[in-house]
Protein backbone atom coordinates (compact mmCIF):
# COMPACT_ATOMS: atom_id res chain seq x y z
CA UNK A 1 0.00 0.00 0.00
CA UNK A 2 2.50 2.82 -1.06
CA UNK A 3 1.71 6.18 -2.12
CA UNK A 4 2.80 7.91 -5.58
CA UNK A 5 2.26 11.35 -6.54
CA UNK A 6 3.67 13.15 -9.99
CA UNK A 7 3.59 17.16 -10.70
CA UNK A 8 4.02 18.92 -13.90
CA UNK A 9 4.06 23.05 -13.48
CA UNK A 10 3.19 25.09 -16.27
CA UNK A 11 6.87 26.86 -15.94
CA UNK A 12 10.44 26.48 -13.72
CA UNK A 13 8.69 26.81 -10.26
CA UNK A 14 8.58 25.24 -6.74
CA UNK A 15 8.17 21.73 -7.52
CA UNK A 16 9.67 20.73 -4.45
CA UNK A 17 7.46 21.76 -2.46
CA UNK A 18 4.39 20.57 -3.76
CA UNK A 19 5.57 17.01 -4.43
CA UNK A 20 6.43 17.34 -0.25
CA UNK A 21 2.80 18.12 0.43
CA UNK A 22 1.50 15.55 -2.02
CA UNK A 23 3.51 12.82 -0.04
CA UNK A 24 3.15 14.52 3.10
CA UNK A 25 -1.10 13.81 2.25
CA UNK A 26 -0.35 10.27 1.81
CA UNK A 27 2.29 9.72 4.48
CA UNK A 28 0.19 6.79 5.90
CA UNK A 29 0.40 4.85 2.84
CA UNK A 30 3.94 4.26 3.77
CA UNK A 31 6.17 4.74 6.52
CA UNK A 32 9.42 3.40 5.86
CA UNK A 33 10.70 6.24 3.62
CA UNK A 34 9.95 8.57 1.60
CA UNK A 35 11.64 10.03 -1.87
CA UNK A 36 11.39 12.45 -4.70
CA UNK A 37 12.84 12.84 -8.42
CA UNK A 38 13.08 16.28 -9.32
CA UNK A 39 13.81 17.75 -12.77
CA UNK A 40 15.60 21.32 -12.66
CA UNK A 41 16.60 23.21 -14.97
CA UNK A 42 18.68 21.36 -17.34
CA UNK A 43 22.27 21.38 -17.72
CA UNK A 44 23.92 22.47 -21.27
CA UNK A 45 26.99 20.06 -20.21
CA UNK A 46 27.52 17.98 -17.39
CA UNK A 47 25.29 15.50 -15.13
CA UNK A 48 24.06 15.65 -11.82
CA UNK A 49 24.79 12.89 -9.83
CA UNK A 50 23.02 11.72 -6.20
CA UNK A 51 24.64 9.13 -4.44
CA UNK A 52 24.26 7.23 -1.07
CA UNK A 53 27.08 6.43 0.87
CA UNK A 54 26.68 4.15 3.40
CA UNK A 55 29.38 5.11 6.24
CA UNK A 56 29.91 8.45 6.98
CA UNK A 57 33.06 8.23 8.72
CA UNK A 58 34.56 7.04 5.38
CA UNK A 59 32.56 10.05 3.46
CA UNK A 60 35.89 11.05 2.00
CA UNK A 61 37.93 7.86 0.88
CA UNK A 62 34.64 6.91 -0.81
CA UNK A 63 34.71 10.34 -2.82
CA UNK A 64 38.54 9.91 -3.22
CA UNK A 65 38.09 6.48 -4.94
CA UNK A 66 35.05 7.65 -6.99
CA UNK A 67 36.86 10.36 -8.47
CA UNK A 68 39.58 8.35 -9.45
CA UNK A 69 37.02 6.23 -11.68
CA UNK A 70 35.61 9.09 -12.44
CA UNK A 71 38.92 10.44 -14.16
CA UNK A 72 39.99 6.91 -15.16
CA UNK A 73 37.02 7.35 -17.78
CA UNK A 74 37.80 11.22 -18.98
CA UNK A 75 35.54 13.11 -16.34
CA UNK A 76 36.16 15.08 -13.54
CA UNK A 77 34.08 17.06 -10.88
CA UNK A 78 32.69 20.50 -12.07
CA UNK A 79 31.86 21.42 -8.75
CA UNK A 80 33.18 20.52 -5.13
CA UNK A 81 30.55 17.84 -4.04
CA UNK A 82 28.11 18.52 -1.28
CA UNK A 83 26.62 16.54 1.38
CA UNK A 84 23.84 16.25 4.24
CA UNK A 85 24.62 17.16 7.55
CA UNK A 86 23.03 14.78 9.98
CA UNK A 87 24.07 12.61 12.15
CA UNK A 88 23.13 9.22 10.05
CA UNK A 89 25.32 6.81 9.95
CA UNK A 90 24.77 6.89 6.00
CA UNK A 91 24.92 9.96 3.77
CA UNK A 92 23.49 11.54 0.58
CA UNK A 93 25.94 13.35 -1.40
CA UNK A 94 25.45 15.70 -4.96
CA UNK A 95 28.14 16.05 -7.39
CA UNK A 96 28.29 17.60 -10.61
CA UNK A 97 30.83 15.92 -13.13
CA UNK A 98 31.81 16.05 -16.65
CA UNK A 99 30.63 13.67 -19.36
CA UNK A 100 32.05 10.38 -18.83
CA UNK A 101 33.15 9.03 -22.25
CA UNK A 102 30.52 5.99 -22.31
CA UNK A 103 27.69 6.77 -19.45
CA UNK A 104 27.44 2.94 -19.56
CA UNK A 105 30.53 1.25 -18.96
CA UNK A 106 31.56 4.63 -16.47
CA UNK A 107 27.90 3.71 -14.29
CA UNK A 108 29.19 0.03 -14.60
CA UNK A 109 32.55 0.90 -13.06
CA UNK A 110 31.15 3.36 -10.64
CA UNK A 111 28.89 0.37 -9.17
CA UNK A 112 32.49 -1.77 -8.41
CA UNK A 113 32.42 0.18 -5.17
CA UNK A 114 28.11 0.42 -4.98
CA UNK A 115 28.50 -1.57 -1.13
CA UNK A 116 30.11 2.01 -0.09
CA UNK A 117 28.84 4.62 -2.26
CA UNK A 118 25.61 4.18 -4.46
CA UNK A 119 24.64 6.23 -7.34
CA UNK A 120 21.40 7.08 -6.98
CA UNK A 121 20.65 9.08 -10.36
CA UNK A 122 22.22 10.21 -13.11
CA UNK A 123 21.56 13.54 -15.50
CA UNK A 124 21.48 17.01 -17.04
CA UNK A 125 18.30 18.02 -14.98
CA UNK A 126 16.85 14.60 -12.59
CA UNK A 127 18.05 14.94 -8.82
CA UNK A 128 16.51 11.82 -7.13
CA UNK A 129 16.68 12.50 -3.25
CA UNK A 130 15.16 9.39 -0.80
CA UNK A 131 15.96 8.25 2.92
CA UNK A 132 13.93 6.82 5.70
CA UNK A 133 11.00 8.63 7.00
CA UNK A 134 8.24 10.68 6.36
CA UNK A 135 7.52 13.47 3.76
CA UNK A 136 8.47 16.21 5.87
CA UNK A 137 11.17 14.31 7.81
CA UNK A 138 13.16 13.87 4.27
CA UNK A 139 11.92 17.22 2.80
CA UNK A 140 14.37 18.61 6.06
CA UNK A 141 16.82 16.74 5.96
CA UNK A 142 17.43 17.05 1.89
CA UNK A 143 16.25 20.42 1.35
CA UNK A 144 13.28 19.23 -0.89
CA UNK A 145 11.10 21.90 -0.18
CA UNK A 146 13.71 24.51 -1.55
CA UNK A 147 14.50 22.85 -4.79
CA UNK A 148 13.06 24.48 -8.08
CA UNK A 149 12.00 22.80 -11.59
CA UNK A 150 9.72 21.71 -14.30
CA UNK A 151 7.99 18.92 -12.85
CA UNK A 152 8.85 15.37 -10.48
CA UNK A 153 7.75 12.23 -8.99
CA UNK A 154 7.06 11.31 -5.35
CA UNK A 155 6.81 7.79 -3.28
CA UNK A 156 6.22 6.94 0.22
CA UNK A 157 7.06 3.14 0.79
CA UNK A 158 4.97 0.71 2.85
CA UNK A 159 7.69 -2.48 2.19
CA UNK A 160 6.41 -5.48 1.91
CA UNK A 161 9.10 -7.70 -0.59
CA UNK A 162 12.20 -6.17 0.19
CA UNK A 163 14.35 -4.74 2.47
CA UNK A 164 13.88 -1.57 4.63
CA UNK A 165 17.33 0.48 3.87
CA UNK A 166 17.61 4.02 2.50
CA UNK A 167 18.59 2.94 -0.67
CA UNK A 168 15.92 0.40 -1.51
CA UNK A 169 13.44 3.41 -1.16
CA UNK A 170 11.89 4.76 -4.21
CA UNK A 171 12.06 6.63 -6.94
CA UNK A 172 14.68 4.98 -8.81
CA UNK A 173 17.06 5.50 -11.28
CA UNK A 174 16.85 3.20 -14.81
CA UNK A 175 20.45 2.38 -14.77
CA UNK A 176 22.16 3.65 -16.68
CA UNK A 177 19.92 5.44 -18.62
CA UNK A 178 20.51 9.32 -17.68
CA UNK A 179 17.56 11.36 -16.53
CA UNK A 180 14.74 8.54 -16.17
CA UNK A 181 13.18 7.70 -12.64
CA UNK A 182 10.19 5.45 -11.98
CA UNK A 183 7.91 5.42 -8.72
CA UNK A 184 5.58 2.14 -8.59
CA UNK A 185 2.64 1.27 -6.33
CA UNK A 186 2.42 -2.26 -6.46
CA UNK A 187 3.77 -5.96 -6.95
CA UNK A 188 5.34 -7.47 -10.14
CA UNK A 189 5.06 -11.15 -9.90
CA UNK A 190 7.52 -12.25 -12.73
CA UNK A 191 9.83 -10.10 -11.34
CA UNK A 192 13.01 -12.61 -10.96
CA UNK A 193 12.09 -13.88 -14.80
CA UNK A 194 12.82 -10.49 -16.13
CA UNK A 195 15.31 -9.77 -13.93
CA UNK A 196 17.59 -12.84 -15.29
CA UNK A 197 16.22 -11.49 -18.72
CA UNK A 198 17.47 -7.88 -18.06
CA UNK A 199 20.72 -9.55 -16.32
CA UNK A 200 21.92 -11.46 -19.41
CA UNK A 201 21.53 -8.71 -21.27
CA UNK A 202 24.01 -6.86 -19.25
CA UNK A 203 21.81 -4.87 -17.09
CA UNK A 204 22.51 -4.22 -13.43
CA UNK A 205 20.17 -4.25 -10.15
CA UNK A 206 20.88 -2.68 -7.05
CA UNK A 207 18.40 -3.78 -5.02
CA UNK A 208 15.42 -7.06 -4.80
CA UNK A 209 12.29 -4.28 -5.74
CA UNK A 210 10.67 -4.92 -8.32
CA UNK A 211 9.93 -1.18 -9.29
CA UNK A 212 13.65 -1.05 -9.91
CA UNK A 213 13.35 -3.55 -12.68
CA UNK A 214 10.12 -1.81 -14.26
CA UNK A 215 12.31 1.23 -14.41
CA UNK A 216 14.99 -0.67 -16.69
CA UNK A 217 12.19 -2.50 -18.73
CA UNK A 218 11.07 0.77 -19.83
CA UNK A 219 13.95 2.08 -21.15
CA UNK A 220 15.13 -0.71 -22.23
CA UNK A 221 12.39 -1.33 -24.78
CA UNK A 222 12.92 2.63 -25.57
CA UNK A 223 16.26 1.73 -26.64
CA UNK A 224 15.35 -0.86 -28.84
CA UNK A 225 13.03 1.52 -30.99
CA UNK A 226 9.96 1.50 -29.19
CA UNK A 227 8.24 5.10 -28.26
CA UNK A 228 7.13 5.74 -24.41
CA UNK A 229 3.68 5.48 -25.39
CA UNK A 230 4.63 2.03 -27.00
CA UNK A 231 6.66 0.91 -24.13
CA UNK A 232 3.79 1.87 -21.90
CA UNK A 233 1.39 -0.37 -24.15
CA UNK A 234 3.44 -3.10 -24.29
CA UNK A 235 4.58 -3.66 -20.57
CA UNK A 236 0.69 -4.44 -19.64
CA UNK A 237 0.78 -7.05 -22.25
CA UNK A 238 4.09 -8.24 -20.74
CA UNK A 239 4.87 -8.01 -17.36
CA UNK A 240 2.94 -9.90 -14.69
CA UNK A 241 0.84 -8.47 -11.25
CA UNK A 242 -0.95 -5.48 -9.92
CA UNK A 243 0.47 -2.31 -10.77
CA UNK A 244 0.55 1.62 -11.30
CA UNK A 245 3.65 2.91 -12.08
CA UNK A 246 4.86 6.55 -13.48
CA UNK A 247 7.78 7.38 -15.54
CA UNK A 248 8.90 10.02 -16.30
CA UNK A 249 12.18 12.38 -18.22
CA UNK A 250 12.97 15.27 -19.04
CA UNK A 251 9.68 15.72 -21.30
CA UNK A 252 7.28 14.44 -18.92
CA UNK A 253 5.46 11.93 -16.87
CA UNK A 254 3.95 8.35 -18.24
CA UNK A 255 2.09 5.93 -16.33
CA UNK A 256 0.53 2.45 -16.67
CA UNK A 257 -2.24 0.84 -14.88
CA UNK A 258 -2.44 -3.38 -15.08
CA UNK A 259 -4.83 -5.16 -16.43
CA UNK A 260 -6.83 -5.73 -13.22
CA UNK A 261 -7.01 -2.21 -11.75
CA UNK A 262 -6.41 -2.51 -8.52
CA UNK A 263 -4.13 0.16 -7.61
CA UNK A 264 -5.83 3.76 -7.70
CA UNK A 265 -4.49 7.01 -9.52
CA UNK A 266 -6.55 10.42 -10.00
CA UNK A 267 -5.27 13.24 -11.51
CA UNK A 268 -6.08 17.50 -12.22
CA UNK A 269 -5.30 19.20 -15.08
CA UNK A 270 -5.28 22.84 -14.58
CA UNK A 271 -3.97 26.20 -15.21
CA UNK A 272 -1.25 24.56 -17.46
CA UNK A 273 -0.15 22.28 -14.92
CA UNK A 274 -0.49 18.85 -14.07
CA UNK A 275 -1.10 16.54 -10.58
CA UNK A 276 -1.39 13.26 -9.29
CA UNK A 277 -1.57 10.97 -7.15
CA UNK A 278 -2.79 7.45 -5.40
CA UNK A 279 -5.19 9.51 -3.38
CA UNK A 280 -8.05 12.30 -4.81
CA UNK A 281 -7.48 14.13 -0.59
CA UNK A 282 -3.52 14.55 -1.67
CA UNK A 283 -4.40 16.43 -4.55
CA UNK A 284 -6.35 18.92 -2.62
CA UNK A 285 -3.16 19.83 -1.03
CA UNK A 286 -2.45 21.51 -4.02
CA UNK A 287 -5.50 22.60 -5.65
CA UNK A 288 -7.91 23.60 -2.42
CA UNK A 289 -10.52 25.19 -4.61
CA UNK A 290 -12.60 23.61 -6.72
CA UNK A 291 -10.67 21.36 -9.12
CA UNK A 292 -12.17 18.75 -12.16
CA UNK A 293 -10.87 15.64 -10.67
CA UNK A 294 -10.05 12.47 -13.10
CA UNK A 295 -9.79 8.93 -11.48
CA UNK A 296 -8.18 6.53 -14.14
CA UNK A 297 -10.05 3.70 -12.53
CA UNK A 298 -9.99 1.16 -15.41
CA UNK A 299 -7.84 -1.55 -16.91
CA UNK A 300 -5.08 -1.52 -18.85
CA UNK A 301 -4.61 2.45 -18.90
CA UNK A 302 -1.82 4.03 -20.66
CA UNK A 303 -0.39 7.52 -20.77
CA UNK A 304 1.49 10.72 -21.24
CA UNK A 305 1.78 13.93 -19.71
CA UNK A 306 4.06 16.26 -21.30
CA UNK A 307 5.91 18.97 -20.80
CA UNK A 308 4.33 22.24 -22.71
CA UNK A 309 1.22 20.31 -23.64
CA UNK A 310 -0.74 20.85 -21.00
CA UNK A 311 -4.07 22.98 -21.67
CA UNK A 312 -3.98 26.32 -19.75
Amino acid sequence: MCGIAGRILGKVGDVGTDLVELMDAQAHRGSDSTGFAIYGIPRESGFIVRAMGFERAKLGQDLDDFHYILKEHGADFLENPTWDNSGDKHYSVRMVISEPGDLARWTREADTICHRLEVQSVGKSLEIIKDDGDARTVAEKHGVRGMIGTHGLGHARLATESAVRPNASHPFWARPFADVAIVHNGQITDYYNWRQRLERQGYRFLTQNDSELIAVWVSDQMSKGMTLQEALDHSIKQIDGVFTYMIADTNGIGFAKDRFAIKPLATVQQDGAFCAATEEQALRRVYPGRAKIINYDGPAKTGIWGRGELAA
